[in-house]
């Protein structure tokens, strides 16, 4: 090769753009979603979005002595049912309510929340959806959306891909905290409705309808008033404002966040030793979209209590003597409460007993020292 040609070569000129990555494209999208956020902001922090960093003022937001608690949760697979089929105004709901939910079980109020949405090629159509529903869920949960970070990633993800991940901090007074200290035996379980699959088990919803050829454009089989993929795609119901006043009353002794691991491993997370969750499973009707999904793949019981929520979102342990009130009270903020069980001394650890059959699981990380 000649000099003129090395030289030639040597001055080819590269840009971010030719890498696949558009910095014009990720600033549209912050100044498009600037609003949305705006729309979240609440006493102590004014949700304007451009810093490096989002502040948030807890003096505020009415606290005087207040522990921070934090969380961080993705969709799971759910994100590829909303890709493949074009639902993507919701999804960010239930990447807020996986976090917020996991605040309000240690008794903190959701203060601020932050978005990762990282895909191979930004569109900001779809980017603007998806954020459009994080705001959304802030806003259902009280909390403010102060930031977030955008990442296009040309190589690591196919073309239409994306993924998500949230971070929130919340707050509670000190000596409100909720750790499951004051679980006694006695204490009943309420739980309260799901509104779908929520955001676990869904490798096991997708292999199921790729496997058994469902038509997820069609009305469902079990309610031909909803589509399928309707049903399927439904977000997280987030529990924050109903349970919160009721936090702050004294009245709730412990509260259970149903996702992976399903009422058999979520329960027992809030137990103290010696006390053992007695749930009956016929306290309640288990959703036609439960019935549905447990008939196409045959699962067993026990299966799908690890799996599944089975219709119970969010558990809570309270006293008997507080039942009525608590049932009311939820009732009035919208909630569909059932009793479901109780807790009795025994082995740290949940058993759930059907009219066929019962079966249990102890708390995995016991490792045979419970009392």
């Amino acid at each position: 090769m000649s000099d003129d040609n090395a030289q030639t070569a040597d001055q080819t000129r590269y840009s971010y753009a030719q890498a696949g990555v558009s910095i014009a494209a990720g600033n549209a999208l912050v100044k498009a979603i600037a609003p949305l956020a705006k729309a979240t902001a609440r006493p102590g922090a004014d949700a304007e979005l451009g810093g490096f960093g989002g502040f948030f003022d807890l003096r505020a937001a009415g606290y005087t002595d207040p522990l921070l608690v934090a969380a961080n949760d993705g969709v799971g697979t759910k994100v590829k049912l909303a890709i493949d089929h074009d639902r993507h105004d919701q999804i960010g709901i239930d990447l807020v309510a996986m976090c917020v939910n996991d605040l309000i079980v240690q008794g903190a109020e959701p203060l601020f929340f932050l978005d990762y949405f990282a895909t191979g090629k930004l569109e900001n159509g779809i980017a603007e959806r998806v954020v459009a529903g994080i705001a959304e869920g802030c806003r259902i949960s009280g909390c403010a959306l102060i930031g977030g970070e955008t990442a296009e990633m040309p190589g690591m993800y196919s073309a239409g891909d994306y993924d998500l991940a949230g971070f929130c901090v919340g707050a509670v007074e000190r000596g409100q905290q909720l750790t499951g200290d004051k679980v006694a035996e006695g204490d009943v379980l309420l739980g309260l409705a799901s509104s779908g699959v929520h955001s676990n088990g869904y490798s096991l919803v997708r292999r199921l309808a790729a496997d058994k050829g469902w038509k997820l454009d069609r009305p469902a089989l079990f309610d031909p008033e909803v589509l399928l993929i309707e049903a399927l795609i439904a977000p997280t119901r987030i529990y924050v404002k109903s349970l919160l006043p009721l936090i702050r009353s004294g009245r709730i002794h412990a509260l259970a966040h149903i996702t992976g691991g399903g009422l058999l491993e979520n329960i027992p997370r809030v137990l103290p030793m010696g006390l053992r969750a007695h749930v009956a499973a016929d306290a309640w009707e288990q959703p036609r979209l439960m019935s549905f999904l447990q008939a196409q793949g045959n699962i067993e019981p026990a299966e799908m209590a690890r799996t599944f929520n089975c219709g119970i979102g969010m558990v809570l342990s309270v006293a008997a003597a507080d039942v009525d009130s608590i049932i009311a009270d939820l009732s009035a903020a919208g909630e569909t409460v059932h009793r479901i069980g109780e807790i009795r001394a025994g082995q740290r650890g949940c058993t759930v007993s059907g009219s066929d059959e019962t079966w249990s699981a102890r708390a995995p990380w016991t490792a045979g020292h419970d009392a």
